[in-house]
């Protein structure tokens, strides 16, 4: 069997749709600590209460901050080798079906930025890009530019430019800028203005933010190593796989500790800030990236576990109405955080934004079960499945490699 082969008939691999759930999940508990970026911390709490937001704010962003990110870039690039290769297997080249695919998320993703402009679908719908041009290069040169990718280029050569250049000027950090002067519209209370703002503002601080610290390099790295994932069936249950995982998951916590403490240190091992800040953004993404591998590899580890499946399961349906999911957290998140809705932002610090960010996990995983009974995809999922494969005439014949 080749590297590329993937059974047509094979079932729906369950622990993938569990693990998108978990990062959905991730995703939405920290968006509410951050009041959907709304950054603002409440004077009249009681000090235990601040005491406590601080242990949460601190024990989530370490669990999921850039991790619950980087495990849905890799799910993004696997769900693209799957679709790309079960066409393949019918005859048909599904790049040019992919393109307009992203060109329908980039629309879900600008709909979106109108409550939240966070948004990373608009992000992918550009980065996804880069799948086409590697999809049927081997494994072995898709791994090679992905770890160039993802050691973050455009960092060391900032780094050895501040090192051995004088002269040399950092490019200016325009994202603090720009999430500056979101300040003027998230503290408003007209909707319109919102709208405005986070199209513009709002979106532009977020692009910056994810050139800055390393994003643009990272998630496509990401979506190659998804993509690799699915040529060797690393997600399909078998003997090999679980070998496989249990070597990623020792691997990963050997080298996340010497990354995440050279990260927490840096500021005492340099003097120059820039220097400083040069290698916190490289090493804040690989230590990321490491424990987003420890916490992938010991999901699927636990997954195989008969006594922990029975609750891991119940993740599937958030997972597989991951889009819709991640939408309606936008709409929901903005309506009770920001001034033209409820306003809470000036109320909650971390632990009741948890607690707001449990219940509205509950409240879409309970409506995610019951739309699954009763519909094969979610609404959005289904509407995307269904713009995905509009007829444009006779489909493209895959060109052989």
């Amino acid at each position: 069997m080749s590297e590329n082969a993937f059974s047509l008939k094979s079932p729906r691999i369950e622990v993938i749709d569990a693990l998108r759930g978990l990062a959905i999940m991730a995703i939405m508990l920290l968006h509410n600590l951050e009041h959907f970026d709304f950054y603002y911390l409440p004077e009249y709490l009681p000090e235990p209460i601040k005491v406590l937001d601080k242990v949460i704010w601190d024990t989530l962003f370490f669990l999921f901050a850039g991790k619950s990110y980087a495990i849905f870039s890799l799910l993004f690039g696997f769900s693209f080798f799957i679709q790309y290769d079960n066409q393949r297997k019918k005859g048909n080249d599904f790049r040019w079906r992919y393109v307009w695919r992203l060109a329908i998320l980039f629309v879900f993703g600008l709909v979106n930025t109108i409550f939240f402009s966070g948004d990373i679908l608009m992000m992918y719908a550009v980065l996804g890009l880069i799948l086409i041009p590697v999809c049927n290069l081997s494994t072995k040169y898709v791994l090679i530019i992905a770890t160039f990718l993802l050691s973050l280029p455009m960092e060391w050569f900032n780094f050895f430019n501040i090192l051995y250049n004088p002269d040399y000027i950092l490019p200016l950090n325009l994202s603090n800028a720009y999430y500056g002067n979101m300040h003027t519209y998230l503290s408003g209370d007209s909707f319109v203005d919102h709208t405005v703002g986070n199209l513009s503002i709002g979106r532009w601080a977020s692009v910056f933010w994810s050139w800055e610290n390393g994003r643009f390099f990272q998630a496509p790295a990401l979506f190659m190593f998804g993509m690799i994932a699915g040529r060797k069936q690393l997600f399909v249950a078998s003997a090999a796989s679980i070998a496989f995982w249990k070597k990623a998951l020792i691997c990963a916590i050997i080298l996340f500790i010497p990354l995440f403490a050279f990260k927490t240190y840096l500021p005492e091992l340099f003097a120059n800030k820039d220097i400083v800040n040069s290698l916190l953004i490289i090493f804040t993404s690989w230590s990321n990236v490491t424990f987003m591998v420890v916490l992938v590899s010991t999901f699927v580890l636990l997954y195989q576990k008969e006594a922990v499946n029975k609750v891991l399961i119940k993740l599937i349906p958030f997972g597989k109405m991951s889009l819709t999911s991640y939408f309606s957290q936008s709409i929901l998140g903005s309506f009770i955080y920001y001034r033209y809705g409820l306003g809470l932002y000036q109320y909650t610090g971390a632990t009741f934004g948890l607690i707001i960010g449990i219940i509205l996990f509950l409240l879409q995983l309970g409506f995610c079960t019951w739309w699954l009974k009763k519909h094969k995809q979610g609404p959005l999922e289904a509407l995307w499945h269904k713009l995905t494969w509009i007829s444009f005439g006779k489909e493209k014949k895959t060109v052989a490699a």
